[in-house]
Order: structure tokens, then sequence, then C-alpha cells
């Protein structure tokens, strides 16, 4: 933080504005209660507060988050639910081989895979940056590449269990296709499962970023975040980890909370 030249004096004074002259139960104490006021410091690079940089760079990241699990949700349920009704059909193998190969890839592969298809080749999109509403795509259907496979898995293995069971067979004695079935009614029970996958994938997303961000130079907490670890910016790494793992924490609980409003199951306690 100091430059080459500096004076014993210079470091003495740094060490005292850092509060590194005290004890180290006392720094961690200071800290702590920073934390809980919500001050995290200041960024030794950038030279201004670190809550400020991530609030600036956290709605990308979000933005990005979110509509990369939309897309994984959407494509997820409908392979799984294609997979389940015509299950061991040829669709259910093209289904669960083309997630698993999507799956199978480097992130950065994919990334700059789809930036020579539709950016370069076709220019159909940007190769970097936010600046334009359509940016967002080919990062956001990067970052859905992964967690595709197992929201499909996961919703054909929930879907196939509920269409095993007897009041299913009742339904199908009376005349019912699968298809009637599962859209009917019984495709809200499978989904269950399915909303663990979701909210883990999703936390998953905010704090593993970092490749897609990196790739895409998308302005979010990713980038951000690789740019700390090169310029050794300690408070802001420390920073981002802690606000990382509280929305993790967070988007795990509301599913339970998801989970208790639609699962009778759960509220009566027989689950």
């Amino acid at each position: 933080m100091l430059p080459v030249d500096a004076t014993r004096h210079d470091v003495i004074a740094l060490n005292a504005n850092l509060g590194l002259n005290h004890p180290l139960w006392m720094q961690y104490w200071d800290y702590l209660v920073s934390i809980l006021q919500g001050n995290f410091g200041e960024s030794l690079y950038y030279k201004q507060s670190v809550i400020s940089l991530i609030a600036e760079r956290l709605p990308a990241t979000l933005s990005l988050a979110i509509l990369a699990i939309i897309i994984a949700i959407v494509a997820g349920i409908i392979m799984g639910t294609i997979s389940a009704i015509w299950k061991d059909s040829w669709l259910d193998h093209i289904s669960t081989s083309f997630v698993f190969l999507i799956q199978s890839f480097p992130t950065f592969f994919i990334g700059i895979l789809l930036i020579m298809i539709f950016a370069v080749k076709l220019r159909w999109f940007p190769t970097f940056g936010n600046d334009m509403p359509k940016a967002i795509i080919l990062p956001a259907l990067t970052l859905a590449a992964y967690p595709v496979a197992p929201i499909t898995q996961t919703m054909r293995t929930s879907l196939i269990e509920v269409l095993d069971g007897k009041f299913v067979l009742a339904k199908q004695a009376m005349g019912f296709t699968d298809v009637d079935i599962v859209f009917n009614r019984e495709i809200k029970n499978a989904m269950l499962p399915v909303l663990t996958i979701i909210g883990l994938e999703l936390g998953t997303m905010i704090g593993g970023a970092v490749v897609t961000e990196t790739v895409f130079s998308w302005p979010g907490i990713g980038q951000l975040v690789v740019q700390a670890v090169q310029k050794r910016d300690f408070p802001l790494i420390q920073a981002t980890v802690i606000i990382i793992s509280v929305f993790y924490i967070f988007i795990n609980f509301a599913v339970d909370v998801l989970y208790f409003y639609l699962d009778p199951r759960v509220r009566k306690g027989k689950i």
C-alpha cells in the first residue's frame, strides 16, 4: 500500500490508521462490530467503501443469475417432463444425452463457442459488456448451461416416481393418458424436489459467475472478485465472500419456507 521509498514513520502511521497496532483479538472484534453495522472497510486498491463497490456490481450479477436460472428452469422442466412421459424412448435418450453433454463442457468453452457463433459469425449479439439489453443473452445462456442437467434429471426422476403411484395407475385405468395426468395435477407434486435443486443452483450462480463474467467482461461481482484477487485487495475479497454466503443461505431458507406452503405434509409434520 505504500511506495518503495516509504519511511518508517509512514509505515507506523499506516498501521495505526488500519488498526494493525492493536492486539489480534481486538482487531477481530472491531471487524465483527463493523460488519454488523454494514461497514466492511475501504478497498485497498479502489480507495472507496467496499460496500459501495459491491452495491454497484450486485445488480448486474443478480440480473444475470436470475435470467440464467429462468432459462435453466424452463429448459430443465420441459426436457425432464418429456423424458419422464416418454421414458426409455428416443426422446428420453436424446434429451438426457444432450443435457449431460452440455454439462460436461467447461463454462469458458461454452462462452467462447457462443461468442464465435452468435457474436463473431452471425453478429446477433455483442461480444462483451452490458451496454445494450441483448448483451445479457449470451452470458445468461452460458451460465444456464450447467444447472440444466441436474434440474432435468431431478424433474425426470421425480415425475417418473409420481407417475408410478397407485392413484396414477387408477387414473390410467379410467382412460387418462400420461400427458393428461401430468399437466392436470401431478407436475405440481413432481416440482417439490426440483425446488431444492433450483435454490441450490441459484445460490451457486450468484457466487460462481466468475468465469462467465470474465469471459464476457460482464461488470458483476464475479469480475470484481477476480480483480480483487489480482490486486490482493483483501477487504474487498472478504466482503464479497460474506455477502455471497448470506445470499446463498437466504435463498435456501426461502426454498424451505416455500416447501412449507406448497406441501401440506410439511405443515402437518408427516415428512
